[in-house]
């Protein structure tokens, strides 16, 4: 295995090194602790690239954005609960998220072989935020389906996903002409991509490029979070 050699610093613009693809691809061929331990060495230089090439990230978020802080997923899995008893993941993770509670939504990064992709959005919103956004899509649809249906947003992510209930919440209409909106749990938009597109020195330039294209969705939604059914803010008076 020669992912050492391929592991080299970048002066300019940060990258994803090669080498990541061929580690995780050999992790997830050998998920065990003895495999890992003896090659914990080039996992750990792995990890430095990757959170320098994240900082990076993070520094031209807050250009255009209030982010206060990104976090880095650790790669040992929580098997307690898990029927896969794998120990490791078998990708990098990081997330960055918005100022609260003025701000809502957050952004995400997933490196893995053959299976990356940037995600934005609402993942698990709390009890409450779900409660409030339902009750806005059941009262006026309309400005929320515009926004998600804009050119910037259709060209950078595609369509809205997330799961949702296979019927309506309890306490609505299921013959609501919006309940495709109503029953979901998640508000998410991700996109995917090829090794290649990771590899590639506009990967930052990707990154920031989708990531400006989804404010106006964090804009309404964060507009939606911190007001009342009325239009009154909910924020804490300073």
């Amino acid at each position: 295995m020669y992912i050492y050699e391929s592991i080299k610093s970048n002066n300019e613009m940060k990258t994803i090194p090669e080498a990541i693809f061929q580690f995780l691809e050999e992790l997830n061929q050998n998920n065990n602790r003895d495999w890992f331990t003896e090659h914990k060495k080039c996992f750990k230089e792995l990890e430095k690239e990757v959170k320098q090439f994240n900082d990076e990230v993070l520094t031209g978020l807050r250009v255009h954005d209030d982010v206060d802080k990104m976090k880095m997923f650790r790669i040992y899995r929580d098997v307690r609960f898990s029927k896969n008893k794998a120990p490791y993941k078998t990708n990098f993770g990081c997330s960055f998220h918005r100022v609260k509670p003025k701000l809502r939504g957050g952004y995400y990064i997933h490196i893995e072989n053959n299976g990356s992709f940037l995600g934005a959005g609402f993942w698990n919103p709390e009890k409450d935020d779900l409660m409030r956004i339902r009750k806005e899509l059941e009262l006026d649809a309309e400005e929320f389906k515009e926004v998600i249906a804009t050119e910037e947003i259709k060209k950078y992510w595609g369509e809205l996903e997330g799961e949702e209930l296979k019927t309506a919440p309890k306490g609505f209409d299921k013959q609501h002409k919006d309940i495709s909106l109503i029953r979901k749990k998640q508000f998410m938009f991700v996109k995917k991509l090829d090794n290649k597109e990771v590899l590639s020195p506009k990967f930052q330039e990707t990154i920031e490029d989708s990531f400006k294209a989804i404010r106006p969705f964090f804009n309404l939604m964060s507009e939606i979070l911190t007001t009342d059914l009325n239009g009154e803010s909910m924020l804490p008076d300073n």
